[in-house]
């Protein structure tokens, strides 16, 4: 698996690897991946959701009672509800983000896969996400997921992260080392 030992050694990590140990014993990786997905989006979503989780003012229960009803809502899984449970109680709740995204990169270093961040200035059309996945995939040599992301501020290009690898092609930096060279 690549870079699960980087990913294991975190407290997110940790915990990512202990849900993905229980969901593989029960047959149940992909339901628990989805189920941090909807949450992970449930989380982009809504503020509230964001500040519940980071409050450390929160009692343990009122955060169990909380997580478990947000848990009801998206119709996650049983392992999930209680893990999420087991997080709530435990007061980590906060790196919830950080445990989905382990999770997620654990699940597809299992299969084998890479999953590679993607941001643009300007949103890709599909055409251009499956030649860039392609691209990716020949490079990588292994199946490749693309999650994709607008940022204006690199003005142009792309910033793709593949795990630990980043190929930084946007306008931005190119302009930044323009300028760097200038000074001398």
């Amino acid at each position: 698996m690549e870079n699960s030992g980087g990913i294991k050694a975190s407290l997110q990590g940790r915990y990512a690897s202990a849900l993905f140990d229980l969901a593989s014993e029960n047959g149940t990786v992909s339901a628990v991946e989805n189920d941090l997905d909807a949450i992970g989006q449930a989380l982009g979503e809504s503020a509230e959701f964001g500040s519940l989780i980071r409050n450390p003012q929160v009692s343990r229960e009122a955060a169990t009672r909380a997580i478990d009803a947000v848990a009801n809502v998206l119709g996650t899984s049983t392992l999930t509800r209680n893990f999420l449970g087991v997080l709530a109680g435990n007061r980590r709740l906060s790196a919830l983000p950080e445990i989905i995204r382990a999770f997620a990169a654990i699940a597809a270093a299992q299969r084998g896969e890479a999953t590679a961040q993607v941001t643009s200035a300007h949103a890709l059309t599909d055409e251009q996400v499956e030649q860039l996945r392609q691209k990716l995939e020949v490079r990588e040599g292994r199946k490749v997921t693309i999650k994709t992301s607008v940022d204006p501020q690199i003005l142009g290009g792309l910033v793709v992260t593949i795990g630990s690898k980043r190929i930084d092609s946007s306008i931005r930096t190119r302009l930044n080392s323009l300028a760097q060279a200038m000074k001398g």
